[in-house]
């Protein structure tokens, strides 16, 4: 009997376990590791501030997703032994593992910068990336009499690179339904040159930006956060001031596999092979989703491409077959706009963001870089597919894991021959 342990429960860690169980091997059996006992829906932390979703909507029994079959260990890791093929849970406990699949996720890290968690922390600056900061966000919004309110992130890589630009949509759009959107100023800061690292995309949201009259700020890379006079402080000494800041935390990878030796790099993600999701500390640990460190979106449909690729190199790995770098950065977003539009872009290593249709050619139905109410229908209806579809690790129809060109209208920089292959010799290692 061969045992794959899964450390993490979330979406990558659940998609993953519900793949692996569907090879109907009898001589594996899996276990899945993970100390909370709910189910978060993390796309929809982005509407709760906003009122769109309730906070008792985005969360759910975490064991009704998991597979029947598989053991499911409701505890949190110290760390990995992986010369050992040991986890070592807290509490002392030990599981010994054939294969090692890390699914933990990523974390905000508030605490990592100077004054972000001291005076005015939960009065007037909060985050969106949990359900208490989205929660206590909403109520704080809801109230709120109006005036200058930035959006800031700190540092990349970030889970879901376009939330905070649809925070600053949104807010667009709530503040205006309130009637107070003139007595609104919304400035958004980020360490990026544009507003998005493609330069495509980056010349389409900053025209967004600039049309709802919301400030960019470009290259400000916060140092310190002085709550008591609302100000936030740039490493070269630049300042934005506020009265209400949402802050996108530094993120960081889990505590543990930063007291697993080998395991992770200076942030706490899992150094991973880009293409087959091997990790490097050793050949029967993979990594998978927001723990890695490969230079993709943290954002589920990655996760979900991601398990395709994962789920037949652990099957190979067990047969002894050679690993297939068949994971080529894919990523596909819905980017909200407000006022129920969105746009949709879909892209991997090596292609940007580009116009066209997806997922069919000419007739689409849904536009690529381009708003629409179509592709607002589609992010809201993707709450639905995210609970019956991609986290029982079903295939989407018509959605290849890897990126497909059909459809899209090239420009005269577009790789023709992209793919992993490529992508593997890329030393970049910020996520877009």
């Amino acid at each position: 009997m061969k045992r794959v342990v899964i450390i993490g429960a979330g979406t990558a860690g659940t998609v993953m376990a519900n793949r692996l169980s569907k090879m109907a091997d009898p001589q594996v059996a899996i276990t899945v590791i993970d100390p909370e006992p709910m189910h978060v829906y993390q796309p929809g932390l982005l509407f709760v501030p906003f009122g769109m979703h309730r906070p008792e909507e985005v969360v759910k029994d975490r064991v009704d997703f998991l597979p029947r079959g598989a053991e499911y260990l409701q505890s949190a890791v110290d760390h990995v032994v992986a010369e050992r093929n040991l986890v070592v849970l807290e509490g002392g406990g030990v599981v010994q593992y054939d294969v090692l699949i890390v699914a933990t996720g990523t974390r905000i890290a508030p605490e990592e910068t100077d004054g972000l968690l001291g005076e005015g922390w939960g009065d007037k600056m909060f985050e969106f990336y949990t359900l208490e900061g989205a929660s206590a966000l909403a109520e704080r919004l809801a109230a709120w009499p109006g005036g200058r309110l930035v959006i800031n992130i700190v540092d990349m890589p970030i889970k879901c690179p376009v939330a905070p630009l649809e925070f600053a949509f949104l807010a667009d759009w709530f503040f205006t339904r309130r009637g107070i959107r003139d007595r609104v100023e919304i400035v958004y800061a980020t360490p990026l040159d544009g507003a998005f690292t493609k330069p495509l995309a980056a010349r389409q949201l900053k025209h967004l930006l600039t049309t709802k009259e919301i400030e960019l700020v470009t290259e400000f890379n916060t140092g310190q956060v002085d709550g008591s006079s609302g100000r936030l402080i740039s490493w070269d000494d630049r300042t934005i001031d506020f009265d209400l800041l949402v802050s996108v935390p530094l993120h960081k990878g889990a505590d543990f596999v930063g007291r697993s030796p080998g395991l992770g790099d200076d942030l706490d993600f899992v150094i991973t092979d880009q293409a087959t999701l091997q990790a490097k500390v050793k050949d029967n640990v993979f990594a998978i989703g927001d723990a890695t460190n490969v230079p993709t979106s943290k954002a589920g449909s990655v996760a979900h491409f991601q398990a395709e690729v994962l789920s037949e190199n652990v099957r190979r790995y067990l047969k002894n077959l050679p690993l297939e770098p068949a994971f080529d950065g894919h990523a596909n977003c819905f980017v909200e706009t407000g006022f129920r539009k969105a746009l949709l872009i879909d892209f991997n290593y090596d292609v940007e963001p580009l116009p066209g249709k997806f997922p069919l050619p000419a007739i689409g139905p849904m536009s690529l870089l381009k708003e629409s109410r179509l592709n607002h229908l589609g992010k809201l209806a993707f709450r639905w597919i995210y609970w019956n579809v991609l986290l029982p690790g079903r295939k989407l129809p018509g959605i290849s894991h890897q990126l497909s060109m059909r459809g899209k209208k090239k420009t005269p920089s577009t790789p023709t021959g992209a793919g992993a292959a490529s992508a593997s010799k890329r030393k970049e290692t910020t996520s877009v």
